[in-house]
């Protein structure tokens, strides 16, 4: 007897999609093919496409510290909504998750979350003993290290601390500088992430620099340019790295179209109305975003800036590849049941009320997109169906290679 029978559905197989049925028992795929086995379960898939659960790579879920504006759970909420199976959340938090204590506290705080997830360990001038034991701790997606701006102890920018996170590093490093990180990375022949790419420089650098660099790009960049953003969201756009000139918008989908880039991470870092609506440069930088992701980015597929395969790279297999996450990113038997169900054809309208992010707002609030998740599949259970949330949450910690 199996506990969820996936059928009907256009399930993306091996870079193509395929009509088949996927049988799921205790978390995890156990059949796919014509499945005549029972099952507690149906889930009729019938015109929906079956993806791999989608991930976002980048979010800042606030907690500890501004949890008036986002909390691990309110955070996992949007991302279930959005069909998002899985989240790597960033340690510029208060405290800071630099140390194992921290680092802890946040897995416990964890188990408050709709969808699996993994946290990043905050780099310092200071902590690179600490980073040379992080290889086999679970939960940890790697190691974040701030170059160009942050707050506390978090900003690494001298080149000798630079160069001592690298040497004691045992794990990916995301970071959100360029040339001289790449220099770097490449003498100790350690591989880096490059957060949030935003220029048409850093494109055609990164992309002449691959082999252990790889980089992502968010879907805000992606979708909205200078200077028509300002004139109609004012500082509800302001982000760091800024929303640029369509000059840059046309080179990040240069690099879309070209493989280029390696993953889309939303950068989801919500603020409170009442502080975006301040007086610049009183206003902080960030949108939120994970719960829009998915919808976003399905509407440039429906718009031909990209196929949907190059879409699961991006957002499915290459987060597993570059990070060594078990056992997710695929639709292949024995492997986790997170599985996220889309409509490519159906519209979604963006509406602030809808978010569920504690901030509750969106830069895309009246826009409607074509694609619409349908229903969000963590370790074999139906977490969101139809836009409404369902169950308790049951997020897990991922496990790495």
């Amino acid at each position: 007897m199996l506990d969820l029978k996936i059928k009907n559905g256009n399930c993306f197989i091996n870079g193509q999609l395929e009509k088949q049925d996927i049988g799921i028992k205790s978390g995890k795929i156990v059949y796919i093919g014509n499945i005549n086995v029972d099952s507690k379960e149906v889930f009729d898939a019938e015109n929906l496409i079956v993806l791999p659960g989608c991930m976002d790579t980048q979010v800042h879920f606030r907690e500890p510290g501004s949890t008036d504006a986002e909390d691990l759970n309110s955070g996992s909420k949007a991302a279930v909504m959005g069909g998002i199976t899985s989240v790597f959340e960033m340690p510029n938090t208060n405290p800071p998750t630099t140390n194992f204590e921290e680092f802890e506290k946040k897995l416990n705080i964890g188990k408050g979350m709709y969808c699996n997830h993994a946290f990043y360990f905050g780099a310092t001038a200071e902590n690179y003993q600490i980073l040379e034991k992080l290889k086999n701790l679970k939960g940890c997606c790697g190691i974040k290290l701030f170059a160009g701006s942050s707050t506390g102890n978090l900003l690494v920018d001298k080149e000798d601390d630079i160069e001592t996170v690298f040497k004691h590093a045992s794990k990916e490093v995301a970071i959100s500088s360029t040339r001289k990180i790449v220099k770097i990375a490449k003498r100790f022949n350690k591989k880096a992430h490059i957060l949030h790419v935003t220029t048409k420089e850093e494109v055609d650098f990164l992309s002449q620099n691959k082999g252990n660099i790889t980089f992502e790009i968010t879907p805000q960049h992606l979708t909205m340019y200078a200077p028509d953003c300002y004139e109609k969201l004012g500082s509800y756009a302001q982000m760091n790295p800024p929303i640029r000139d369509k000059s840059h918008y046309d080179r990040l989908w240069y690099a879309i179209k070209n493989n280029y880039n390696d993953t889309i991470g939303s950068d989801h870092a919500p603020h409170l109305r009442s502080n975006k609506e301040k007086t610049y440069p009183d206003t902080p930088s960030g949108m939120p975003g994970v719960q829009t992701l998915l919808p976003v980015m399905l509407n440039h597929v429906n718009n031909n800036r990209l196929k949907l395969e190059q879409l699961i790279k991006l957002i499915c297999e290459n987060p597993v590849k570059i990070f060594g996450i078990k056992n997710k990113g695929y639709l292949k038997e024995s492997y986790d049941a997170d599985i996220t169900i889309v409509d490519l054809n159906k519209p979604i309208k963006i509406k602030n009320d809808d978010i569920q992010s504690k901030c509750g707002w969106s830069p895309f609030h009246g826009y409607t997109f074509k694609g619409s998740p349908i229903a969000t599949i963590i370790n074999g259970k139906i977490k969101m169906l139809n836009g409404k949330l369902i169950g308790q949450p049951e997020g897990l910690p991922l496990d790495f290679n």
